[in-house]
């Protein structure tokens, strides 16, 4: 169902709302639904995304865990073993060290292992990214590590409309995702999201605006600045973006049927830029369609450092006006 096609009731929400509606609508129609984490019951979670379901559904689907991320997933993994469709919050990703071993290692096999008798439909929430001001450990964007682990998904939302989809397609899943919030923007804009459950599909690809002159691809919380650069460069280039939403799977066909169409391409990302996803959008553009290609793939990322603290963090995010330089260089070369 398109947000065109939608007729149905909606609710002006902004993107955590749709988190916990998407949550809720779910575990209304779906007692196997259940939300684990640290404080996410009678404190509605850290950053308020999962606030009311516990008095809603109580104690039994709405589960106040210890700080222990590798026994959190640990056991929603046992729970999806068994038939239930656990959704685990990590506080912040940045904290999902700890449970790295039990995703890769458990959750991401768990189907191969046991030669199908085993799936594992487990949601690992977590918020994602810089901006806000946080301390360390607070504001990775490490999204390659998990795409790069077959048998998990990677899904990064950026509007409201998209991120109640999204959520309802993982937790209809039978295998696991990793759901990436990017809390830069939890409460930066509204949308209208319908009232009833729907789906937006895993793998597809969104475009956000129509260009001919450069394909400019991104996701998540990098999507608002990359739309304001173009519409910053109207009338001097013509950028096509795309709004990857899943990166993984990617969207190749969506990635590829863009650059066939402008020639040129940037990839905006807030992580570093040694082994982002960037390198591997742009290794897919060389296998598909290099005799399109007019100008190397330009890469508006990261640094290759930790992510710094308060006074540098302005530097560290690509903002619009790094963004359109990128653009104007690939353009320009």
């Amino acid at each position: 169902m398109s947000q065109a096609e939608t007729t149905q009731e909606t609710e002006n929400l902004t993107l955590v709302q749709a988190v916990r509606d998407g949550l809720y609508t779910e575990m209304k129609q779906d007692e196997d639904v259940v939300v684990m984490g640290e404080d996410v019951g009678k404190n509605g979670g850290v950053f308020r995304a999962t606030e009311g379901l516990y008095e809603e559904f109580g104690e039994d689907r709405v589960i106040d865990t210890p700080l222990a991320e590798s026994g959190i997933v640990g056991t929603a993994i046992g729970m999806a073993a068994y038939g239930l469709k656990p959704v685990p919050e990590m506080q912040f990703s940045g904290f999902m060290y700890p449970a790295y071993d039990q995703i890769v290692s458990h959750a991401a096999r768990l189907r191969t292992r046991s030669r199908g008798r085993f799936t594992c439909p487990m949601v690992v929430r977590a918020p994602y990214g810089g901006g806000i001001r946080a301390p360390e450990h607070h504001s990775e964007s490490m999204e390659a590590m998990y795409a790069h682990q077959p048998g998990l998904k990677v899904v990064m939302p950026s509007t409201p409309y998209d991120t109640k989809g999204l959520l309802t397609s993982a937790i209809r899943d039978p295998d696991p995702v990793i759901f990436l919030e990017p809390k830069l923007i939890y409460r930066a804009f509204r949308e209208e999201v319908p009232e009833e459950s729907y789906e937006v599909p895993i793998g597809e690809a969104k475009v956000r605006s129509e260009g001919s002159d450069i394909s400019v691809f991104t996701w998540g919380a990098m999507v608002r600045p990359t739309m304001e650069a173009a519409e910053d460069l109207e009338g001097e280039i013509d950028v096509e973006v795309v709004d990857l939403r899943t990166v993984s799977p990617l969207d190749d066909e969506t990635i590829v049927e863009s650059f066939k169409k402008t020639g040129r391409a940037a990839v905006v990302h807030e992580a570093p830029k040694t082994g982002g996803l960037a390198g591997e959008i742009a290794a897919t553009i060389q296998e598909e369609a290099l005799l399109y290609q007019e100008a190397p793939v330009e890469r508006i990322t990261g640094f290759d450092t930790p992510f710094p603290l308060y006074s540098l963090e302005d530097y560290y995010l690509p903002e619009p006006a790094r963004i359109k330089e990128g653009i104007r260089d690939a353009v320009g070369f």
